[in-house]
């Protein structure tokens, strides 16, 4: 069986209401995940360790944009490029790295598709809603308005070692949260 077809059972079965595939979905996933962002990270000469934040915001956008997934077609290359715009957010964030940007994968970094944003916002609100308030801020601040830490920390009025475990605490509960309800 290849990984297409596997993936592919698993994200149907998903779509269908298994609990236990949805959760087996996500973590083969975030293994083959870990390591794209690995190698493109590499390749920008990047710390490795952002690429665990990258796989959580991945699998998280897979989960809530899974009822956009077409059964019909390939399954790989909509998880491909869910990973492609996580990354490119990640880059477009962290501005001071964009001159890194190879040539090739430049016009994707400056592109933006408004589409997937807006599809995944309502969903991304009401979990992010469930998150303690400063948890919340910093992870809005930073995640999805790409504030740096320190501007976060002002906004949320914590220190900047605060915002990043609030941001690390808050992507954990969010997944946690994101598991129980594919178990109901």
């Amino acid at each position: 069986m290849t990984a297409e077809t596997e993936l592919k059972a698993l994200m149907v079965a998903s779509q269908e209401g298994d609990a236990v595939a949805h959760r087996l979905l996500l973590a083969r996933l975030s293994n083959h995940l870990r390591a794209y962002y690995k190698g493109k990270l590499a390749k920008l000469s990047r710390r490795l360790a952002e690429s665990e934040d990258l796989v959580q915001e991945a699998v998280l956008a897979i989960h809530t944009q899974r009822h956009t997934y077409d059964p019909v077609e390939l399954f790989t290359p909509w998880v491909h490029a869910i990973a492609r715009y996580k990354l490119i957010d990640f880059l477009r964030r962290d501005r001071a790295t964009i001159v890194d940007v190879p040539l090739d994968e430049a016009a994707e970094v400056t592109a933006r598709d408004d589409h997937i944003s807006a599809e995944s916002s309502f969903d991304l609100s009401r979990l992010l809603r469930r998150l303690p308030k400063k948890m919340r801020c910093s992870i809005e601040a930073v995640k999805l308005e790409g504030l740096s830490v320190a501007e976060a920390a002002e906004r949320c009025r914590i220190s900047e070692a605060s915002v990043k475990v609030n941001i690390h605490r808050g992507l954990k509960v969010l997944s946690t949260l994101i598991a129980r309800r594919t178990q109901t």
